[in-house]
């Protein structure tokens, strides 16, 4: 008997739930925090199948990404393998966890005024670049004061000295006068270890920086939570 019930509030639609227990209206009297996050994913769905409810399909993707986090690295094709979700509803969530990176971002920015330590850095391109799946290099720019005034991505791909052009590098920190700068790039594997290949890149540029007299404080390689400087592990 449980299992019949459980089949057919599985295959009901949610305007036949009661009201208090609907995604949408539950956020409106209770809060959003008291919103599962399927039934948050709900809302953002707006609609489930012919059989099965918004809700179901936002669990389905939890379920298939084993997390929040996970899900929100996912690309438009993986989102779009689940039964339900066509690219109309995958593009909703990931705009919805771009605009959450957005925030985490300008949050971190505003935070960051003069540059003090790494971990500064590392609070605005955690968000900016540890989502992504293939390697990006970009720089953090600093005026004469050490203040925070801007990052620029400069490369996409394969980190290597045929790819990261030291003229590519310094192009951005000329044009917006920065006095120093901080190297940032994250490696999708998730391993924080920096390779040859990395340390030879960041030698050419802080030895190209002396000659421009732009200080290169720092190397930051970032992962989806966490990161190192290779100025505190003794590489700079």
């Amino acid at each position: 008997m449980n299992s019949k019930q459980k089949t057919k509030v599985h295959h009901s639609r949610i305007t036949d739930w009661p009201v208090n227990e609907r995604p949408r209206e539950k956020l409106l009297t209770k809060g959003s925090d008291a919103l599962s996050s399927a039934e948050l994913i709900a809302i953002l769905l707006g609609t489930g199948t012919g059989k099965t409810t918004a809700v179901d399909l936002g669990k389905s993707l939890i379920n298939k990404f084993g997390s929040i986090e996970k899900m929100a690295q996912a690309s438009l094709k993986e989102l779009t393998e689940i039964s339900g979700i066509g690219p109309a509803k995958a593009i909703t969530l990931m705009a919805a966890f771009q605009l959450s990176r957005n925030m985490h971002k300008e949050v971190a920015e505003k935070k960051f005024n003069y540059f003090k330590q790494p971990s500064d850095v590392a609070k605005i391109f955690i968000p900016m670049l540890g989502h992504e799946k293939k390697e990006v290099f970009a720089i953090a720019m600093l005026d004469t004061a050490g203040k925070y005034t801007g990052s620029e991505k400069i490369t996409i791909g394969t980190l290597n000295a045929s790819l990261v052009h030291a003229r590519e590098v310094f192009k951005p920190a000329i044009k917006h006068s920065a006095a120093s700068i901080i190297l940032v790039h994250n490696h999708p594997s998730g391993q924080l270890t920096p390779s040859a290949e990395d340390l030879k890149i960041t030698k050419h540029i802080v030895e190209a920086g002396k000659l421009l007299d732009i200080t290169v404080h720092d190397h930051l390689i970032i992962t989806q939570d966490s990161y190192i400087s290779l100025k505190e592990e003794g590489y700079i």
